[in-house]
Parts: C-alpha cells; structure tokens; sequence
C-alpha cells in the first residue's frame, strides 16, 4: 500500500519547519501562526464549554426547583369580583393527574405574596404552602448545595431561601414574620393579616432569583394563612422526562378536567432557552472567523517559505521532484502548525473548563471581587461544561481552515517554474 506522503516529503517539509531566518526559514511567522491557531482554537472551546455548562444549570436549576407543568383553574367569577379561581377539589385532581403515565408527582399548593420582617428589616416573598412529604420531593430544595437546619423540621415552622436569610439577617430557629394585604375583613375594611413563623430550614437551590424570593409554609399553614380554606391556588406537576412536556400536557389537562389549563417550564423560559441557542449559533460563527483569521497567518508563511525556498525548489525539480511531491511538501508544513496549534487549543480549552472554578477565583480575587454579580445573572458561579461534541467541532473546522489554506501556496509552489526560479542564481 502506498503511503500518501514519501519518507522524503516528510524530512524536507521537517527541515523547512526547523530552518531559522537567516537560512531561508521562517520561523517566526510559524510561532506566530502557531500562537494564532492555539488561541483560537482556545477561546472557541472555553466559550463552547461555558455555553453548555450555563444551559445545563439554567435548565437544571428550572427543572429541580420549579413545576415542570402547573394547572391552574379557569377564572370564572362575576365581573368585578377580585377573587382568584381556585382549585376547590385539589387532592382529588392531584390524584387524577399523579396517575398518568410519565407524571412522578402532583401536589397542591397555595401561593401569595407578602411582607417578610425581621428586627427592623423588611423584604417582599413569595410564600408557596406545599405538604412536607411534597417539599422533600423537590431536588433543588431537598438536596441543596448548601443547607441549614432539617427538612425534616419544616412542618412546625417555614422553610426560606438562602437570600432571603442573608438580607434580613436569619438563622435557624429565629421567628420570621410575615404580612399579607389581603387579611379579614371587618366594618372598618380590610386588616392585614400578620403571623410569625419559626425558620426550620434555609436553602441554597442555586438560583439567586428563588433563593432570594422563596418561603415554604405547610400547605395547612398556608391555607390559613391565605383564607385558602380546603382549597389549592394551582396543582405542581413533575414529569420524568421534562423535554417530553408537549406530548404529555394533553393527557394531564384530560385528567385535571374542564375549565383549567396548564403552564409548562418551556412556556415560562422558552423565550430565554431560544435567546440563549440564537446567541450559541452566532457565537459559533464569530469564533470560527476568528479561526479563519489565524489559519490565514499560515498563507503568510508559507508564501514567504515559498519565496525563499525558490532556489531549492528549482533544485529539487531538476532532480526529478514532481509538482505532486513539491505540493506535499508545503502542504506538510502549513498542515502541521495547524494541526499543532489545534491540539495546543484543544489542551488549552479543555483545562480552561476543568478548572475554571479556581481560575474564576483567582480573576475575581485579582479584580477585587464582583466581577460575577449574581443578582444579575442568576447564577452563583460561572458555570462550564466540557462536551466531546464541541470538542470535536472545533477541532474539526480549525483543521478544515488550516488544512484548506494550506493548498493555496503550496499549489504556487508546485507549479514553480525550475527555470525561472535557478535563472538569477
């Protein structure tokens, strides 16, 4: 079998890589085409990797906090009455809904805003009332990242997020008070209603926006609370396979019954999920000019090598080189910087998001902190996830570009003519 580069091809293509400047070589423009190819190669791997590494906890901090569908009943009241609809036969429809195949779980809550306060300090929550045994159902809040107290404790006291700790200063075991505007009525109006509740347990689910918004009261509490007597606001629905939602929503609204309707967590964060793919493909796009951009310092080096080289060509050619063996000869060259500095890139890249958590660290400690703000991004940490798949598209379009390149002066080099390039020597 032949080999499709000779033995000789490889020595030649070996000795022009390693030639200094003032043999003819051009060593400087191979470092730096080298380094052009690495970087790129680098940054589009690293934004690669924080891209699914960012989806992945987004999505997982949705579905492991969050209902994968909720039903909520149809508003049917007279005009201008101000009650909600509310879902009076919840334990029955949860139990309807938890039998559908594909559904792990269904639970009734009720859910409200109030006025949180703590020793002068005050905070707005959104309280949801959930049975214990449906709270220690939920990944993000029964398996935190971090935790204080027990969720076994929740039933005599209120579960909140780690945020809101933080602002108004709690611990376990302090006494939260909390203030609804919707309280009893009386001849003189409506008074809030106020209540105090021991803190029992304090999560992390890893989301800024639920850790600084969410309580859990048990779902009597809660209806007590919220004048909900015997009845639910909405029923949380889990799936086992949240991506099938679409195929399993009907099957569950036949279940709940007439005059409800469900609201998946493609509905709630669609918009954002579609945002977060447009962005990806025109990253993509972005970074692959920026690969191009570095293949093209190998068509510079390469045409000076070639211009340089002339003398040796035309030697080579008299000798019986053919266009062939000149073509892959250069082709050597300019393929193995691009395939060096594709692997230097890959090496690069995939260290990046194997430790970008202590490399973050020392940016931020360098920077003097703040340089991730989660109150803004949603995220405690900047997340990456390293994928063969994204590794291996970037390897193959810096090998396509690079290899591609390649030809264009290798090919000149070729189809020198002997004569012309000895005439002068």
């Amino acid at each position: 079998m032949t080999r499709p580069f000779a033995s000789f091809e490889w020595m030649i293509a070996w000795r022009y890589l390693r030639a200094r400047r003032a043999e003819g070589g051009v060593s400087v423009m191979t470092w730096i085409s080298l380094v052009g190819v690495t970087l790129a190669v680098f940054a589009l791997i690293a934004t690669l990797a924080v891209r699914s590494g960012f989806r992945e906890e987004f999505v997982d901090t949705i579905l492991g906090a969050n209902a994968h569908v909720t039903i909520y009943p149809v508003p049917d009241q007279p005009a201008g009455n101000p009650a909600a609809a509310v879902i009076a036969d919840a334990a029955a429809m949860a139990d309807r809904i938890g039998a559908v195949p594909g559904v792990i779980r269904a639970a009734p809550l009720v859910r409200g805003q109030v006025m949180a306060t703590f020793q002068g300090r005050n905070a707005g929550i959104e309280v949801l009332g959930i049975a214990p045994e449906d709270l220690a159902a939920i990944p993000r809040i029964a398996s935190p990242e971090m935790a204080e107290g027990s969720i076994a404790d929740f039933p005599a006291g209120i579960a909140i997020g780690s945020g809101i700790a933080r602002e108004l200063g709690l611990s376990v075991g302090d006494r939260l008070r909390i203030i609804s505007p919707d309280g009893a009525r009386s001849p003189l109006g409506i008074s809030p209603r106020v209540s105090a509740y021991t803190v029992t347990y304090i999560f992390t689910a890893g989301r800024y926006d639920i850790d600084r918004t969410r309580a859990y009261l048990p779902l009597q509490e809660a209806q007590i609370f919220f004048n909900r007597d015997g009845v639910a606001d909405e029923i949380e629905v889990m799936l086992a396979d949240p991506d099938r939602v679409e195929e399993l929503v009907p099957a569950i609204l036949e279940a709940a019954g007439p005059m409800t309707y469900a609201w998946t967590w493609k509905d709630a964060s669609g918009a954002f999920l579609q945002a977060l793919t447009v962005e990806d493909n025109v990253m993509f796009v972005i970074l692959s000019v920026l690969v191009l951009i570095a293949s093209m310092n190998i068509i510079s080096g390469l045409i000076m090598l070639v211009k340089n080289k002339g003398r040796d060509i035309g030697i080579l050619r008299t000798m019986g080189l053919t266009e062939g063996s000149v073509l892959r000869v250069f082709f050597i060259v300019g393929a193995s910087i691009g395939t060096a500095g594709t692997i230097m890139g890959v090496i690069l890249g995939s260290a990046f998001a194997i430790w970008i958590d202590p490399i973050f660290s020392a940016v931020n400690y360098l920077a003097g902190g703040g340089v991730w703000d989660p109150s803004i991004r949603g995220l405690y940490r900047l997340p990456a996830r390293l994928e063969g798949g994204d590794v291996l598209s970037a390897v193959a379009l810096s090998l396509t570009l690079s290899w591609f390149v390649t030809l264009f002066p290798a090919r000149r080099a070729a189809r020198m003519n002997p004569v012309e390039a000895l005439r002068y020597e």
